[in-house]
């Protein structure tokens, strides 16, 4: 099998850090492996598989002879990406600089592989609470389109980084010695007030645009139509930040064009790839954060109809945001290439 030269940028942070399990995991075909990171970070050494890597500071120089960037995301993606795909990369970014551009295909593997093809050097991966979103919802588009969406998310402090973990740790131990809760972070690094994360809710995740929605709240509006291609969808949003460390978690309510059954909901959904069917009230059995982090799939229960509307129906979806909602769905974006011989 061929091997790949790679670059990660951004290889010091959480999503960085993922990129080097998933390789190692998955056995991805790579060559010569860049780790890239800011100024400050460079010259910190990672072992991998065996292998010291020093990582290098990362320049307008640094993608020369690299096949495929992993942009681990942030805002330096919207200065290097030109830059590496000069070099003759392609680069798969992770953060929002380009995903609404109409020039660059925005993918989820199992759901619109097909729009990879349309790149022009960059293909954007989605924000993690849209990737896990529809994970659950394509099966049932499949089966019968979808009209309607409300969304209410619950969304991990791992969310926010490091930064937002530390936070909640450091918040609760204080809170438990009857100390002050510092809080610095959330619900953005850009708001003009912060709020304490532990043992409370933050109904703000990201800035408020001119609609009085969030940011993160217009990502998931957009970024699914762009990824259906279906633009008369209609779906409002509602983003909430909790004290959990990994995992995001979001409560669905659809509404169907035609009516379907409640098992051929879950057929649909148990047969779709990279999604886990969790649903049986009588045992107890549905998805929860703290046993679905660290793991590749996406959890589907508590499904049942939305008995006051025709048509509709309300989930349950719990998926780890760091790993299918970041870095394992942007290493799929290059898995999908490389297998239909598409770099």
């Amino acid at each position: 099998m061929k091997k790949y030269n790679v670059a990660i940028l951004g290889a010091t942070g959480a999503v960085g850090a993922e990129f080097l399990k998933l390789i190692e995991e998955r056995n991805f075909p790579f060559n010569e492996l860049r780790l890239l990171a800011s100024k400050r970070s460079a010259g910190k050494v990672i072992n991998f598989m065996g292998k010291d890597y020093t990582v290098e500071e990362a320049t307008h120089d640094s993608f020369e002879g690299i096949d495929i960037a992993l942009f681990a995301g942030g805002s330096i993606s919207k200065e290097f990406a030109p830059y590496a795909v000069k070099a003759g990369a392609v680069v798969i970014d992770n953060s929002s600089a380009f995903r609404m551009d109409p020039e660059v295909p925005l993918v989820v593997p199992e759901v619109n592989p097909e729009a990879i093809l349309k790149h022009k050097g960059i293909i954007a991966n989605p924000n993690c609470s849209t990737i896990i979103m529809l994970m659950a919802l394509k099966p049932i588009y499949d089966l019968a389109k979808i009209k309607r969406v409300i969304v209410s998310t619950y969304q991990a402090v791992s969310g926010a980084g490091k930064e937002g973990i530390d936070e909640l740790t450091n918040q609760t131990a204080a809170y438990l010695k009857g100390e002050e809760m510092v809080a610095n972070i959330l619900p953005s690094a850009s708001a003009e007030k912060h709020y304490p994360i532990a043992f409370n809710l933050i109904p703000q995740i990201d800035v408020f645009c001119d609609n009085l929605y969030t940011k993160e709240e217009m990502k998931m509006v957009n970024e699914t139509k762009k990824i259906m291609d279906d633009y008369d969808m209609r779906i409002t949003a509602t983003t909430i930040r909790v004290p959990v460390y990994r995992s995001h978690s979001e409560s669905v309510n659809i509404e169907l064009e035609h009516d379907v059954t409640l098992d051929e909901i879950k057929n649909a959904l148990a047969n779709f790839p990279g999604v886990i069917v969790q649903d049986d009230p009588a045992t107890q059995t549905y998805p929860m954060p703290l046993y679905t982090s660290d793991t590749d799939e996406v959890y589907v229960g508590r499904l049942r109809r939305d008995e006051s509307a025709p048509n509709s129906f309300n989930l349950w979806v719990v998926g780890d945001q760091i790993r299918k909602g970041a870095a394992l769905n942007t290493l799929q974006i290059a898995e999908v290439m490389i297998k239909n011989g598409w770099i």
